[in-house]
């Protein structure tokens, strides 16, 4: 049973960092003024019928600090690219040049930092109920393996203390 116990605990840890992971991800397509291709991650086109990721139809290249270039690999694609960046939520108007496609990033307003700081913290927010889940359901599992009260009580205040380094983990990355 200890042995179970030791690799429930290790599986938890290891959901946490995945967690912590996934959180790092979505704060790379947050838009800032600085261009960078993972802005762009969201973005799905309809290639041959079936929805591709932008980056596996076209190279993404970022030739000035507030520019983002697409060039896909097959220039029929052009205007299905620029109509799936229309369609996103990123705001970015953008320019086809007949070869691929420019994203100029303005550079950012009082209002768009304000608005960005809100969707750091409801990111960073949803990455902290993430690992309590987490926690939540490796407290019920260790309860339910039978383990004496006292090695119980001890995987539990294990379970917390991972909790707690993986919720401070979330709290640096929202600093930064």
């Amino acid at each position: 049973m200890i042995e179970q116990a030791d690799m429930l605990m290790l599986e938890f840890e290891e959901k946490m960092e995945k967690s912590v992971q996934s959180l790092q991800r979505e704060f790379a397509t947050i838009r800032t003024g600085r261009a960078n291709p993972n802005l762009l991650d969201r973005i799905v086109i309809e290639y041959y019928g079936t929805p591709t990721p932008l980056k596996q139809v076209a190279s993404i290249s970022v030739p000035e600090a507030q520019q983002l270039y697409i060039k896909p690999f097959d220039k029929s694609i052009l205007k299905d690219i620029e109509q799936a960046i229309n369609a996103s939520d990123l705001g970015l108007p953008p320019r086809n040049d007949g070869v691929g496609i420019r994203l100029m990033l303005p550079a950012l307003t009082e209002e768009r930092r304000k608005q960005l700081v809100k969707e750091v913290e409801k990111f960073s927010e949803n990455g902290k109920v993430a690992i309590r889940n987490i926690r939540r359901d490796a407290n019920d599992q260790m309860k339910k393996l039978g383990l004496s009260e006292d090695i119980e009580k001890g995987y539990l205040d294990d379970i917390q203390v991972l909790t707690d380094k993986y919720v401070k983990k979330v709290e640096e990355l929202t600093k930064e």
